[in-house]
């Protein structure tokens, strides 16, 4: 087969929808991965209606037998999968004394040993290839820290710091790993979940962002497509801050 072959994880709908729909148009082929394999249904249509080629993958990304066999399920319909996106992902408002083990230990499964097993496990194919490409999206609340979101931003730093080791390692195989840390992106579940909890007027927020607008899910999926081809090939374990300006480095 020609074509390159990609997972996005969490892409049936918001940033990893956005993600997979842009690296198809760019002639990947791509494994639509959710928890819930049907959620996936309008992202594969949505793809193939514009002439590319995509799969629907249900899996656990924490949970490693379950991502293997969606892994091995895209590998038997579309060949060896040598991009990852890492977009899945569950958010936290819980106060740091109200924290629970149970809730820690649930966010940093998803969050941070999510990526580790998919990575480890389409490793193989990159490194028979010689060439692979690693897009952590992470969050802006992993540089900055967040208030009552002790357990997702530190998550989410943990996801920068991998990325940095990830890079070093993985270079001498061809291999390049970097992450995107959006701001506020509208269109998400979590943004919703954000707007809801906190209240903060539309206008107020855009103060804080220097372009003055918000994030959609295609200035993350532009971005994760950049970093998923040739043009990027010198660029590795970099944070790919896109944000409108609301963290600069």
């Amino acid at each position: 087969m020609s074509y390159k072959v990609a997972i996005v994880t969490g892409a049936a709908a918001g940033i990893g929808a956005a993600c997979a729909k842009r690296l198809a148009r760019e002639g990947v082929a791509v494994g639509v991965l959710d928890l819930d394999e049907a959620r996936c249904a309008d992202t594969v249509q949505a793809i193939k209606d514009a002439g590319g080629t995509a799969i629907a993958l249900g899996a656990d990304v924490s949970n490693r037998a379950s991502a293997s066999a969606a892994i091995e399920k895209c590998r038997d319909a579309l060949g060896p999968v040598t991009i990852i996106v890492n977009n899945a992902g569950v958010t936290d408002f819980t106060k740091f004394e109200d924290l629970t083990d149970e809730r820690w230990d649930f966010v940093y499964a998803v969050n941070v040993r999510g990526p580790m097993i998919m990575t480890q496990l389409v490793l193989p194919d990159m490194k028979a290839a010689n060439w692979g490409r690693v897009v952590n999206i992470s969050s802006s609340s992993g540089q900055t820290g967040a208030i009552n979101m002790i357990c997702y931003s530190s998550s989410k730093g943990a996801v920068i710091t991998m990325t940095r080791s990830m890079a070093q390692e993985f270079g001498p195989y061809g291999i390049t790993v970097n992450n995107i840390p959006p701001g506020s992106v509208m269109g998400t579940i979590m943004s919703e979940e954000n707007r809801d909890r906190f209240q903060i007027p539309t206008e107020v927020l855009l103060q804080t962002i220097p372009v003055r607008r918000m994030g959609e899910p295609d200035d993350i999926a532009n971005a994760c497509a950049w970093l998923c081809d040739e043009r990027s090939q010198y660029v590795t374990g970099q944070t790919i801050g896109v944000n409108g300006g609301r963290v600069v480095s």
